[in-house]
């Protein structure tokens, strides 16, 4: 087992879902295969627009070959293990200084291996992307009035278990919640996708929350795609099957709501939820589709 460095971007030719899967070609299968059972980063190239570098963390379950593609596998991703991070890290640090210190040769410059869709990652990297990954120096709190656990204690830390020469990864249900909250929330500039209202309370704080389409508890996982900021009522409705959305984002309001021009007059003029900037950090089809079959009322 190894840690590695798996790219991906958002406009990719590969059948890559980063929570679920990585499809890639049979010359990368001994790379992944030593990749089981441990922890990868994913990287974004800096050749993208607006990269965000190294942006997230799973864990490889298994690899199988790709049933509908020949000559293709899929590495697995291990259910609850992805996590965006809250700082996606660049390449390099402000002074110039790579971050990956894998990627350079004997003379200190950078290699071809920085090329590599797949590449091994040595603890001290993975230990270093990681920690400024999920670095919160300033983490959002709860709405006034909120009392989520673990928000009003000490933030919890991230845990690195060393066992021999290697270091295990776990995050706990809290850090994960409060990190899930701070990418979504950024990503919607804390604003309810649903009613379209951006309120602050007296502390500074937005009065909305990240909702998880798919629920943890379903095998949600935390992946942006899979959130959307919504205010309390919003969210309340949300959970509860009164409202949804459709794959074009367009906003549904189920027939067997009691009062459903009130719920109307909570939504946007457009009819439609605002979306994210970032086309990838819109809701996924796959999640808004699990929503609509097992939570809205039709």
């Amino acid at each position: 087992m190894g840690y590695g460095v798996f790219i991906h971007r958002s406009d990719s030719i590969y059948d890559d879902s980063p929570a679920e899967r990585y499809q890639f070609p049979s010359q990368y299968l001994g790379r992944v295969q030593s990749c089981i059972g441990d922890w990868i980063v994913y990287y974004e190239p800096r050749k993208v627009a607006e990269t965000r570098g190294y942006f997230a963390i799973a864990k490889i379950e298994s690899v199988v070959p790709d049933p509908t593609a020949s000559g293709m596998y899929l590495a697995l991703i291990e259910p609850g293990s992805y996590l965006d991070f809250v700082n996606p890290v660049p390449f390099t640090d402000a002074s110039g200084a790579v971050i990956e210190q894998g990627v350079l040769n004997e003379q200190g410059r950078i290699s071809g291996r920085a090329q590599s869709a797949v590449r091994p990652l040595s603890p001290n990297d993975f230990n270093r992307i990681v920690m400024l990954g999920l670095n919160e120096s300033e983490p959002l709190l709860p709405r006034a009035g909120e009392e989520a656990p673990g928000f009003g204690e000490q933030q919890v830390p991230f845990e690195f278990e060393q066992s021999r020469d290697r270091a295990s990864f776990t995050v706990s249900r809290i850090v994960r919640d409060r990190i899930f909250r701070r990418t979504v929330l950024r990503a919607y500039s804390e604003r309810c996708a649903i009613s379209g209202l951006r309120l602050i309370n007296g502390r500074g704080r937005a009065e909305v929350a990240a909702a998880h389409i798919r629920p943890v508890e379903a095998s949600g996982p935390d992946i942006i795609s899979n959130g959307i900021a919504l205010s309390g009522t919003v969210h309340w409705m949300f959970d509860r099957g009164l409202v949804s959305l459709a794959d074009d984002l367009k906003i549904l309001v189920s027939r067997q709501a009691n009062d459903p021009e009130s719920i109307r007059a909570l939504i946007n003029l457009s009819g439609y939820a605002r979306p994210p900037e970032r086309p990838s950090d819109r809701p996924h089809p796959h999640f808004l589709q699990w929503h609509r079959e097992h939570c809205f009322k039709q």
